[in-house]
């Protein structure tokens, strides 16, 4: 049986580290998570309707043809009513559940810093460097409207941008990335373990990690494995540092660290290198850099990995490509449209990878039951569920 709703917010699992919602935020959030639902699927088919029954009749009067790329498409669309409508309530329902993140951390900013504190005291599983500096692509804007980005303090040395970041994400997905966030990595987990039955790589990096919700998964399937998650914001480190000790998870390093500039790592010493939902974030310069950087920590025989939305390609049609475009122009993801227009895999190939070393898979988060009680197996339809990524990997070639 098909379910579409989410639980109520608090009653998803919550660790001991998440901000603790009053009953009018958490009203909010469930709310916020359903009207999200509601957009992609009832209200998000309207977008198409919008297009075939009156934008392209007009573009093609106009023009005498059919638009040739996204930005045609998104130029005409954005004069229809409908997709008007539509956009302005996606941004504001985003607007809203950074609006009701920050009242949640502000009102208890004290008891999570204090937390914090307690969590990360003693433990050389943390590493902040004040001198690695926020790159001018992440500190230019709010990215998907979070103000201060995942940079920002409301003091010296908080946890407020990890805490919103984590309080909101449920309501942002619609439940699709389970109780705990960790949808991501619990699809690597799935994913590794049926591709490479019994491997058990020594060391493993995630990239642009935030909080860690996609690494501890990694991290607790691989329990005698070096796990290292870097970022080169602070605030969100100390968040998912507390919030890692507080699962339990103990093999779990954060380090405050450029991936541009990862000189502190030898040639090769980590069996795998990945990230998730992190590329689209990334300037058109600083892209290549970290891959190369990648695969050069990378051990032969190793496995790099990126889950992300797909790459555009000639046989997407540019309707949907103009859909998946509508981050980079309304919800502050300016890398978002020519991220997802590059070659990636000729990227990889010039960073070390070739091409025949490479694929790409499709990814599905793991089902959570607590959210989705008639979840079906992993083989079968979620009716939109649980998140959806492309994979774009490589196993490095021996020497």
């Amino acid at each position: 049986m098909k379910q579409d709703v989410p639980p109520p917010y608090t009653a998803v699992t919550q660790h001991a580290m998440f901000p603790k919602p009053a009953h009018d935020e958490a009203a909010r959030y469930n709310f916020l998570a359903n009207f999200n639902k509601h957009m992609a699927g009832t209200l998000g088919a309207g977008n198409k309707l919008a297009y075939e029954t009156r934008v392209l009749p007009a573009f093609r009067a106009e023009h005498g043809r059919n638009p040739q790329d996204r930005f045609e498409v998104r130029h005409a669309m954005n004069r229809d009513p409908w997709h008007r409508l539509w956009s302005a309530c996606r941004r504001n329902a985003m607007e809203m559940r950074q609006q009701n993140g920050r009242s949640i951390v502000l009102r208890q900013l004290d008891a999570l810093d204090a937390l914090a504190r307690e969590f990360n005291a003693g433990r050389d599983t943390l590493t902040l460097n004040p001198k690695v500096a926020v790159p001018r692509y992440q500190a230019a804007v709010d990215i998907h409207c979070m103000p201060g980005s995942y940079h920002g303090e409301e003091r010296p040395g908080d946890v407020s941008a990890g805490a919103n970041y984590d309080s909101g994400l449920f309501a942002t997905t619609g439940g699709q990335l389970g109780a705990l966030n960790d949808g991501g990595g619990q699809a690597l987990v799935e994913w590794i373990r049926r591709e490479r039955p019994g491997w058990s790589p020594r060391r493993i990096l995630d990239l642009g990690a935030t909080i860690g919700h996609n690494i501890v998964p990694l991290a607790q399937a691989f329990p005698e494995a070096e796990v290292v998650a870097i970022d080169t914001a602070a605030p969100v480190l100390r968040y998912g540092h507390a919030r890692a000790q507080a699962l339990g998870v103990r093999n779990l390093r954060f380090v405050q660290m450029d991936a541009e500039h990862m000189e502190a790592f030898p040639d090769g010493h980590f069996d795998w290198v990945q990230t998730t939902m992190y590329l689209h974030e990334l300037s058109g310069k600083s892209l290549p850099a970290i891959i190369r950087e990648g695969v050069r920590v990378l051990a032969p025989g190793g496995l790099m990995f990126h889950l992300e939305q797909p790459q555009y390609s000639d046989d997407m049609p540019v309707f949907e490509q103009f859909l998946r475009d509508w981050d980079a122009f309304n919800n502050n993801e300016p890398f978002w449209s020519a991220m997802h227009a590059l070659d990636l895999k000729g990227i990889m190939a010039e960073a070390g990878l070739p091409r025949d070393c490479q694929f790409v898979t499709g990814v599905r988060a793991v089902a959570d039951r607590s959210i989705f009680p008639d979840a079906p197996a992993p083989d079968e339809e979620d009716y939109g569920r649980t998140a959806r990524w492309n994979a774009y990997g490589a196993w490095k070639p021996a020497e």
